[in-house]
């Protein structure tokens, strides 16, 4: 994201000394929109007519400021906000506070996880569509056909309010650990209660970016455990964990993720398998990957997915893929192929 500077303001410090502190404070703002076209052939349950071309997007505003003190110390605070048409209000994806120096950096408040923050992501045909994280889909996730997001994030306690600690990257290698109080959505006034459900989360991550001979590698591994307090039979502690390998030859990509997730339930085990591979040439950037998701005991997903990307100006490019979806379920098939043509514009 480029950032926006607005203004250098002078802000009051806590009263520390005798003589209040004051210190000069950046603000920034950008986001991103990300919209586009579908057209799609799937196949339909009873009552569930699918439009045959719709309008998919995801839109964000973010906000942040921050300072460095003599000492060395930046502390900046970030905030994300969801603005789209269809929010009937906007709505706070992110919001923490972070402190940083030569000795590594510490998030407090709503904000993902070291095991999201330091995971690898596979290359990809288009990284909004299929990859790590997907902000828009081509299909239709109503009529009971497709539950959820078709991504392999590792983000167990998702924006709930966490501490992060990540250390400095030294030579190449970088850890970070997360502790969740609970998975409840952050709040902001008042101490929470334990529900029943997955309460305390520890999580725990390693990420390694480097270089041998002509190849780059970026390696690394993520694990969380959530205590349950659940008095189900079938309730479980949640774990889950992810290992990934990605690495860039010239101009060739190629990379492969494995997750898996307990979900808290001891028959619904989620395995995730990811490869993907992507050429590079100028502006444009040819992208493919196969996703597959199998849910035990239930229902499992191969997903195939091709694209290209034209970068046309600074955080502006045009993005057009095709994708076919297999769900097959304990008692019935269904196919899905779209096309996807689109642009996202990030400032």
């Amino acid at each position: 994201m480029k950032k926006l500077l607005l203004a250098s303001v002078a802000v009051s410090g806590l009263a520390m000394a005798a003589a209040p502190a004051h210190a000069d404070v950046d603000l920034e703002v950008g986001g991103y929109f990300k919209g586009y076209g579908v057209f799609i052939d799937q196949d339909e349950t009873t009552g569930t007519e699918v439009n045959e071309f719709d309008i998919i997007r995801d839109t964000e505003l973010h906000i942040g400021g921050e300072t460095t003190l003599d000492n060395g110390l930046t502390i900046g605070a970030h905030f994300e906000f969801d603005v789209d048409q269809a929010d009937t209000t906007v709505g706070t994806d992110e919001s923490y506070l972070y402190f940083s120096g030569n000795w590594g950096r510490v998030n407090f408040g709503g904000e993902d996880g070291a095991g999201y923050l330091l995971q690898v992501a596979a290359p990809a045909a288009d990284s909004n569509v299929d990859g790590i994280r997907q902000y828009v889909s081509p299909f239709v996730t109503t009529g009971g056909v497709i539950g959820g997001n078709l991504d392999y994030d590792m983000d167990p306690t998702g924006k709930a309010d966490k501490f992060t600690y990540l250390t400095p990257i030294m030579n190449g290698f970088q850890a970070g650990v997360s502790f969740s109080p609970d998975t409840d959505n952050a709040a902001s006034f008042g101490v929470g209660v334990e529900s029943a459900g997955i309460d305390e989360t520890y999580e725990i991550a390693v990420r390694y970016e480097g270089q041998f001979q002509q190849v780059g590698v970026i390696a690394g591994a993520g694990y969380s455990y959530g205590e349950n307090n659940s008095t189900v039979a079938t309730a479980d502690d949640r774990d889950a964990w992810n290992v990934g390998l990605d690495l860039d030859i010239s101009a060739f990509g190629i990379g492969a993720i494995y997750t898996e997730d307990s979900t808290a339930t001891d028959n619904s085990d989620v395995e995730d398998f990811v490869v993907g591979g992507d050429y590079t040439t100028g502006p444009f950037k040819l992208g493919i990957s196969y996703f597959n998701r199998d849910i035990e005991g239930g229902t499992e997903f191969d997903r195939y997915t091709g694209g290209v990307t034209y970068e046309f100006g600074p955080g502006m490019d045009l993005r057009g893929s095709v994708q076919h979806l297999e769900i097959d379920t304990s008692t019935q098939e269904y196919d899905s192929t779209s096309l996807i043509i689109g642009t996202q514009i990030s400032f």
